[in-house]
């Protein structure tokens, strides 16, 4: 049996709760070790998933002793006074300037993450636009089609280009079918499957060749991973609110690496026009949730001033250079593999191993796998992977029982492998 298995176990028979009185401190000391071992072992081959895992939080530890809650209108301030909006509204002008949008002229707060921001950006589109039609495309991260759901809204699936941006002709195709109401555009600046950047300026042009004045539509990006990466890469085209767009959401638990789930959402404060007064927080009621982690700031905080620009720039080209390795790798051991510009999500064909698929936490969907290079991946944990990839394999292969997957579908016949598409020189 494996360490990490066994680790696993010896945690689940200590974690039910069954002492009268309490436990005692030492047994409790001892379930938490066990579990910060478990998680050390399971982060050595943690790939697929979008989050920050090197992280260094130490010096805030003091600050769990205390609860902190932010709720109402940061900019506003309210009477529960255990706050830290004072991090926050600094957090959110540093996520502005990002977003090339003025102090003045911006509002936002920090949220549980990727999908209140979504949430709160759709529901300030649906507001200036009543009658509107959402427009997202097939590959948009789930919580878009939720929230169209919840708010009852009108939703338009757009399929998508092999690279699983926004398939601009499609989205000609019905809103010219549908002129007759504005439209709610939700864009993807990083698709969550394969990285797919939606071109914001052929989305407007679109827009205006489809006969839709400013004041008929509203843009809102989910930013969620790549929003605080592309402001990083010089060549990447801006998601700016100089261009027009409405909202903008990105996540703080990803590549910012906030150990709690958050996010920001940025948007334009003419648009924050229908505010309610809560008298008991003595504040303004317009964020989604009501109480808010005050410590997600902090932490958000924390780690933006202590890397800088020049911390995070690295950062981020460090992490698309070692997806670039990994892409290598797997098409010179005839994998197919797909890595779109400026992504740090390697797309290739699905282990069929679930066991496999677990052990490195991957994420799947249909025919292809995904690896998320972050910042604790590192190129010995990246070909680790790839050895044991090709070990597996081999014995899913083994006396032509097996082929290996045409995912050409999914990532272009140039990056399949198949029999077919087999193009690695």
């Amino acid at each position: 049996m494996s360490l990490d298995k066994k680790l696993q176990i010896g945690i689940e028979d200590k974690l039910a709760i069954t002492e009268f009185n309490g436990e005692t401190q030492p047994n409790l000391d001892s379930v938490i070790s066990h579990y910060a071992q478990s998680l050390n072992q399971t982060n050595l081959r943690f790939l697929g998933y979008p989050t920050n895992q090197n992280l260094n939080c130490d010096t805030l530890a003091p600050l769990l002793h205390f609860h902190l809650n932010n709720a109402g209108d940061p900019f506003g301030g309210s009477s529960y006074s255990m706050n830290s909006t004072s991090f926050e509204v600094c957090v959110l002008d540093w996520f502005a300037n990002l977003c090339e949008i003025e102090k003045s002229k911006y509002w936002g707060y920090v949220t549980t993450g990727g999908t209140e921001g979504n949430l709160h950006g759709i529901l300030v589109g649906r507001e200036q636009l009543p009658d509107g039609i959402l427009y997202a495309s097939q590959d948009s991260h789930y919580s878009i089609f939720k929230i169209a759901r919840m708010y009852r809204m009108q939703c338009m699936k757009v399929s998508t280009l092999v690279s699983g941006e926004i398939d601009c002709d499609e989205l000609k195709t019905l809103l010219l079918a549908h002129k007759d109401k504005p439209a709610i555009i939700n864009l993807n600046i990083g698709t969550t499957m394969k990285g797919g950047i939606d071109d914001l300026d052929l989305v407007i042009q679109t827009l205006k060749e489809c006969g839709f004045p400013r004041d008929r539509f509203y843009i809102h990006c989910d930013g969620a991973l790549f929003g605080a990466m592309l402001p990083f890469i010089k060549q990447a085209t801006k998601m700016s609110f100089k261009k027009g767009i409405g909202s903008i959401a990105i996540s703080g638990h990803k590549f910012l690496g906030c150990p709690i789930p958050c996010g920001a959402v940025i948007t334009r404060k003419e648009y924050i026009n229908v505010l309610t007064d809560v008298e008991y927080i003595g504040s303004r009621d317009v964020t989604i949730t009501g109480s808010r982690s005050g410590h997600a700031s902090i932490f958000l905080w924390y780690g933006i001033k202590r890397k800088g620009f020049m911390g995070l720039e690295s950062e981020v080209h460090k992490c698309i250079a070692n997806a670039s390795h990994l892409q290598h790798r797997l098409r010179k051991a005839g994998i197919g593999a797909m890595l779109n510009k400026f992504s740090n999500i390697v797309v290739f064909e699905r282990p069929r191993d679930e066991d496999f698929a677990r052990k490195w936490s991957l994420a799947c969907e249909g025919n292809i796998a995904h690896v998320v290079v972050m910042q604790h991946v590192t190129t010995e944990m990246l070909d680790s992977f790839v050895d044991d990839f090709l070990q597996k394999r081999s014995t899913w292969f083994v006396d032509g029982r097996f082929l290996p997957l045409c995912i050409a579908s999914d990532v272009g016949s140039r990056h399949c492998t198949c029999s077919i598409h087999n193009s690695v020189s």
